[in-house]
């Protein structure tokens, strides 16, 4: 299993858990996230570059690989990722560098990914 495989089947594996505890704040929270990058008066890509960039500079990695899929998904090539890591990085400083390493990393699996899968 890859990592993209890795990071999806466990993602999915522990959302189920987690929806499975019938949490109302839970539930709802996560219906706020799902909600916030839905296409509205700012559309799709522009909220996953956003999202993105905010995962950057917090620093979380899992919030990083889920928005890399979701921006390739949307259509986002190499250019504007690099785009995106370039505001992150500097908006974060330094600190960021470590995790746009992992971005590279993993903007490549998927570009692979979607090579073999054509």
């Amino acid at each position: 299993m890859n990592l993209i495989e890795e990071f999806n089947t466990y993602r999915s594996e522990m959302n189920e858990k987690i929806m499975a505890s019938d949490n109302k704040v839970i539930k709802r929270f996560f219906n706020l996230d799902t909600n916030t990058y839905a296409s509205g008066a700012i559309d799709v890509k522009s909220k996953e570059m956003i999202g993105l960039a905010c995962s950057m500079v917090l620093r979380c990695d899992d919030c990083i690989k889920y928005h890399l899929g979701k921006c390739y998904e949307a259509g986002l090539d190499k250019k504007e990722i690099f785009e995106v890591f370039s505001i992150a990085t500097v908006i974060g400083g330094s600190i960021v560098i470590p995790h746009l390493r992992r971005a590279v990393e993993y903007w490549e699996l998927l570009e692979k990914e979607n090579k073999t899968n054509v």
